[in-house]
Parts: C-alpha cells; structure tokens; sequence
C-alpha cells in the first residue's frame, strides 16, 4: 500500500477512535499552526552544506473518553513541510499514540484499538536528513475476555492482531497474532498484583521465513498509585523460538516509578532488560521513540507543538521530531534505564534527563550499541505572558562493531508568547554539531524558527 494512503489511514483510525465518543461528552482540544524554518546545513552534510527554507503548517490534537461504553486517549500531530527552495519534495508526516475501548458487554467484552504513528531514520547510520526520513505505523485491535473470581480477583483473556509497517524500509512489516491471560489480585485500593502469561506469532511480510518467530512471556507485574508515588514494576521471563529450531531466553525486567515529594519537585526513572524489537518497543514505550504520551500529565505538552523545544532530536523545532529507532526485523537483547527530574516555581522550571541504553542484536551485529544522553531545559516566565527557555542535549552513541562512535551536542534559546487564550507564537534558534569516527557523518547546523499557535 503507498505510503499516503498508510499515513491517511492511521489518521482516519485515530479519528475513528475519537468520532463515536464526541457525542457523549468527551474532551477534544486542538490547535492549528504554522511555522517557518531556515536550516544553514538542511542535509547535515560534512562538507556540502545546503540551505533551506521550510514552511510547516499543521495541527495538533488531544482527545480523552472515559464513558461507560467508550474510553479512549488519543493525541496526535499532522504536519505538512514544504521546502521553499525545491530542494527536497514536500512532505506530510504524522505522529500518533492513542488506545481506544469500545465496551460490548459490561464486565465481560470489550474491544480494543491501540495505534502508534511516528517519523523515524530509514538509516540508522547517516545523517538524519529529509530523505532519510519515513513514516512508520503500528496498529494492534482485538478483543478482550473479562472474568470475576471474587471481590479482589479477576481475570481476562486477550485477543489482538498487530500490523507493523514503514513506508520505505519493507524489512518492517509484520503481522503478528498476540493472546494473553492475566489474573490480577487487587492488594488495597491503590495497589494490584497480576500474573501473566503471553504468547505472540510473529510473521514478516519481506523477509525470509527464518527471521518469523514464536514469542512465549510470563511475568509478574505489581502497580501502586498513591497522591504522590506511582510505580509499575514487571519481572518474569521470555522465550524466543525461531521458525528454524534457533531458541533464545532471558530474564524480563521493566520498571516505571514516578515521585512527587513536593509540589515543586518530580522525579520519573524508568528502565528495561529485555528481547525487544522496533515495533514492540514503540507500543511499550512510546516516548523513548519520539512518539508522546497520551497521560494527562502530558496533555499541554501534546498540545503545544513547539513544547519542549529541541529535546526530541531532528525537526523539534517544529511539531514532528524524528525517533531513533532502528527499523527493521531484527530482535535485539535491549538494556534500559532514563530519568527525569523536573523542578517548578511561580517563574522558573528545570528539567534534566539523563539516560542510558545498550541494544545486542541477535543475528547481526552491525547495529550494536551503547548510548548516552543528557537532556536540560530551563524555562523563565519573563511576564505572565512571556517566557524564554534555554535547552541542550548531549548524547555519545557508540556502535561497538564497526567501531564508530558519535558525539552529538545541540544547544538553543526558544521566546514564547500567550497573545490571548487562543493567540500565540514562538521564536527558536538552535545549533547542533555532530563528531564522528565515520567519514562524512560530522557535520554543524544552525537552525531559526518562527511560528504562530492557534489553540480552541
């Protein structure tokens, strides 16, 4: 299927999932923007520099259910990039992370539709040009089995049907066929513990059949949500079988824990031990891959197309930034861990988020690697309408196979303005330099922004 007609698709799907719930009360917000930006060095080249202007008007929308039949959290940006001086062709990108649930039977059926739209490298090892860009799609729908055992026991049973797709890199597309059962025990009103059991079949559309596998999970998970404490906790085992008789196994480990001390302070750490693969890890976790959140503590963020401006790599001065993800079909053995610290004043916000990962690819080795990031942003209301906010990133990534490593460092300034409760603008500027061990991937940037918001 063409590449439009994809993106078209997981766009319908998302306003598919808000569409039947409009009518009973839900809360869509969106906005409407457009920007121009000017790029010194638009292909990141080392030593043929090209400038470019690009035009990028867009939208951006949040919308949340929690009915009786229907609950859905869906957020999404649609951006459309028109380079000025024709040196590339225009292009329209999407992001989207939303779950829908349409509920048959009360306490017994429900259905379910999880999409996750997003813009990542076609490849990994060059520049992040706007032709090594692609979009890319996961959809998973199917039903859910609801079963009580008791006051505090239930159980249910999963069917689900996931398609994986890029629209440049074939090696991506999946389907997979995923049923599960979980028994969750409620330990106090805040607090549940749950067993659980999965097994996936996984099948790629261009690849040959011994890159198919059978997937087999067991876990404990345990989740608390208290006013200022939250943590999910998952521990178990996987097991690989691949179609020609290679098994692979390892400990599953996953960890999310949120802290808010005080009013003023945060602290999130997360992390992972674990076989994952590019499609896996965008439905797990989104965010690590460019691709938001849709929790309620993200929902300024996700409206705001120019929030957090350049802590998502490429193009974050405009809606879309671009992931880091390594598409294709391989599994790799991936290690885990970020964090963020977020502090907040009447004038002053800090944010600061390091973060460590370690991928170990099954079959090939080329892709191997190790990364290190910082991120820290500073945000200063100058008037209560205004505000200036300085950011900066620094990540090292080091493939340990071919010997190459990358030293990336991007510093900016952002000026933002409230005109009114629907009205305002923003003027960025950002430089990015690049070292690298490969020859003709070192390369300086220097980026401007302007663009105006407007918000329902």
């Amino acid at each position: 299927m063409p590449a439009v007609k994809r993106l078209t698709h997981a766009v319908l799907l998302a306003l598919a999932c808000a569409a039947p719930a409009v009518s009973q009360a839900g809360t869509l917000d969106y906005t409407l923007y457009a920007g121009l930006e000017h790029s010194n060095n638009i292909t990141l080249s080392s030593d043929n520099p090209i400038s470019e202007n690009v035009l990028t008007p867009g939208a951006t929308f949040q919308f949340s259910q929690m009915g009786s039949t229907f609950q859905a959290n869906v957020a999404g940006t649609l951006e459309y990039r028109k380079y000025l001086e024709n040196h590339f062709d225009s292009q329209t990108q999407t992001q989207i992370v939303g779950q829908g649930n349409w509920t048959v039977m009360p306490d017994r059926l429900d259905f379910s539709v999880e999409d996750y739209a997003g813009v990542q490298p076609v490849d990994q090892l060059s520049a992040d040009s706007p032709d090594n860009q692609q979009q890319t799609n996961v959809l998973a729908v199917g039903p859910t089995l609801h079963m009580r055992f008791g006051d505090a026991t239930r159980g249910q049973f999963e069917l689900r049907y996931i398609n994986s797709y890029a629209s440049k890199v074939d090696e991506f597309d999946s389907n997979r066929g995923m049923a599960a059962f979980r028994l969750f025990r409620d330990l106090t009103p805040t607090d549940t513990i749950s067993g659980n059991v999965e097994y996936q079949d996984v099948n790629f559309k261009n690849q040959p059949s011994d890159a198919n596998y059978k997937r087999e999970e067991a876990y404990l998970r345990y989740t608390s949500q208290l006013a200022h404490f939250d943590a999910d906790v998952m521990l178990g085992g996987t097991r690989l079988n691949f179609d020609q008789g290679r098994d692979h196994s390892s400990p599953l480990l996953r960890v999310q824990i949120g802290w808010q001390p005080t009013l003023r302070n945060s602290l999130t750490v997360a992390g992972a031990y674990q076989y994952a693969d590019a499609a896996t890890d965008m439905m797990t976790t989104p965010s690590v891959y460019g691709l938001g959140s849709t929790d309620n503590a993200s929902r300024a963020e996700a409206l705001d197309p120019f929030a957090n401006t350049g802590g998502l790599g490429r193009g974050s001065l405009s809606g879309i930034g671009v992931g880091s993800a390594v598409i294709g079909s391989q599994v790799y053995k991936e290690k885990r861990f970020e964090a963020t610290w977020n502090w907040k004043s009447e004038r002053l916000n800090i944010t600061v988020s390091p973060a460590w990962n370690k991928l170990r690819y099954i079959d090939d080795s080329t892709f191997n690697q190790t990364g290190k990031g910082l991120s820290v942003g500073v945000g200063y209301r100058v008037t209560p309408t205004l505000t200036l906010s300085g950011f900066g990133t620094a990540d090292r990534l080091t493939y340990d196979t071919i010997n190459r490593t990358d030293n990336t460092v991007r510093l900016g300034l952002d000026l933002g303005q409230q005109w009114n409760r629907h009205w305002s603008w923003h003027a960025s500027v950002a430089r990015e330099r690049r070292t690298s061990d490969a020859v003709g991937q070192s390369y300086r940037e220097t980026e401007f922004f302007v663009g105006v918001v407007y918000r329902r």
